[in-house]
């Protein structure tokens, strides 16, 4: 049997997927998280044979909830859901330590089959993710596509600070260079301009 942590902030996914993967394969759910922090703490205290974690969540988000399982866990199997592709992200989760990426559209039974081959210690990256992710690559830095998604969310420069761990002044600079490539004449156009290239 595998042993997983199911996260993701969408209750009615979350439900159906802790609903049908054990019907589609050798798979047993032992916690679900709303939240990043929820899944962290879950995952440190249930020692799953696989996390599988949404990428965008509140608070703390899916990326961040790896890189501190991962620093506790190394040997951790995390897959990764998404229902966006951002440039970057494909290569933070790497470079964090994810073994599988796969839409968050996926039919159930192949969610569970990237379960299986992450638990047997393989990679699964989901070949339209990895071409989306490529296809769009964009001139802007993680950082800066960072600052304008908080941006976009609405948020102030101080509260995108303190989102990201920054300075505000760091941040301000991240702006800077983000209107500076994008040509445009504030951050929010320059967060317009990066979500209409689907860099967001």
């Amino acid at each position: 049997m595998i042993r997983i942590v199911l996260a993701d902030d969408e209750a009615l996914l979350r439900g159906a997927l802790a609903a049908l993967l054990p019907m589609k394969g050798e798979i047993e759910v032992v916690a679900e998280a709303a939240d990043g922090a929820a899944a962290t703490a879950a995952t440190l205290l249930h020692a799953p044979d696989v996390l599988v974690i949404d990428l965008e969540m509140p608070g703390t988000d899916g990326l961040e909830a790896v890189r501190r399982v991962l620093a506790e866990r190394p040997e951790q199997a995390v897959l990764m859901l998404t229902r966006h592709a951002r440039p970057g992200v494909l290569r933070q989760a790497l470079q964090a330590g994810v073994r599988g990426f796969i839409s968050k559209s996926a039919r159930p039974e192949q969610i569970a089959m990237v379960v299986e081959t992450l638990h047997r210690g393989r990679r699964w990256i989901d070949p339209e993710i990895s071409a989306l992710a490529v296809a769009g690559d964009s001139p802007l830095t993680d950082r800066e596509l960072d600052v304008l998604q908080g941006t976009l969310d609405g948020l102030s420069v101080i509260e995108i600070a303190q989102r990201l761990h920054l300075a505000e002044g760091t941040v301000r600079n991240y702006l800077s260079g983000a209107m500076q490539k994008t040509q445009s004449p504030n951050r929010r156009a320059a967060a317009r301009y990066a979500r209409e290239r689907n860099w967001l």
